[in-house]
């Protein structure tokens, strides 16, 4: 992927989307979380060169299934890709292995996961580099000058959690958590026939100060992982008898 043509973070924004842009930003700052609805999202991502959602949104139908899991799921499915960012830059690095610490994943945690790739042309495809470069302007404008990173450490994660009749899928079976990361954003892409799935966040102390559901296409929460906590609750079927899923995009920055 060649350098992204943008010469400055935010250079391209639309004068009526700044407000809310800022508005975004002044929530992060004030309470750590924010939830956007679709109707605020589209516009600042086709600012940004979204196009033909409907085709990302269908790439997935061809995840891989999760095979890490510890608790003996098999109801997540997944592809992943790392990126390496900064203004005007923006390059896919070779594929690698997912990592955290048990700190930050007891379940999961403490091994190199290795899932499917993402699909190149989903890694290159319009809106998924139009996600990109919004939400890295974000961390740009709200990361003080003296603690920029050189480059942002992007790690993207395709999720489905499908669920069973008999068994619900769980979205975060790791219970409420941090990822170990700088920033983090969630994008809905689908939900098919399931019913809860709610986000929940909760300050240092673990107390609740937020939960929603995120229920339409490219509806988002962004969090700031240093200050808050986050967890989704488990999901099951309406009609147990079609299939039920819930399908989004994380996108998680750190310093490189």
């Amino acid at each position: 992927m060649t350098d992204d043509p943008t010469p400055e973070p935010g250079a391209e924004l639309n004068q009526a989307l700044e407000p809310v842009f800022e508005d975004i930003e002044e929530g992060l700052l004030s309470q750590g979380f924010v939830l956007r609805r679709s109707a605020e999202i589209r516009p600042l991502l086709e600012n940004f060169g979204l196009k033909d959602w409907e085709s990302f949104a269908a790439s997935w139908s061809r995840l891989g299934l999760d095979r890490y899991m510890a608790d003996g799921g098999r109801y997540r499915r997944r592809r992943y890709a790392t990126y390496s960012m900064r203004p005007g830059h923006l390059v896919r690095k070779r594929h690698q292995p997912h990592y955290q610490s048990r700190d930050y994943n007891l379940l999961n945690g403490g091994i190199e996961r290795w899932f499917r790739p993402m699909e190149d042309a989903m890694a290159a495809h319009p809106a998924m580099i139009a996600i990109l470069r919004a939400f890295g302007t974000l961390a740009h404008d709200l990361t003080d000058k003296s603690e920029r990173p050189e480059n942002w450490h992007v790690e993207v994660h395709q999720f489905r959690i499908e669920a069973q009749p008999d068994q619900s899928g769980q979205p975060t079976p790791e219970g409420m958590h941090r990822d170990g990361v700088d920033w983090v954003m969630v994008l809905m892409v689908a939900r098919q026939n399931v019913q809860s799935g709610v986000t929940t966040i909760h300050n240092a102390q673990r107390e609740e100060v937020g939960s929603f559901t995120l229920e339409n296409p490219l509806d988002a929460a962004i969090v700031d992982d240093h200050r808050v906590y986050h967890g989704v609750t488990a999901v099951e079927p309406i009609d147990p008898a079609k299939p039920a899923y819930r399908d989004v995009l994380v996108v998680t920055l750190r310093h490189e």
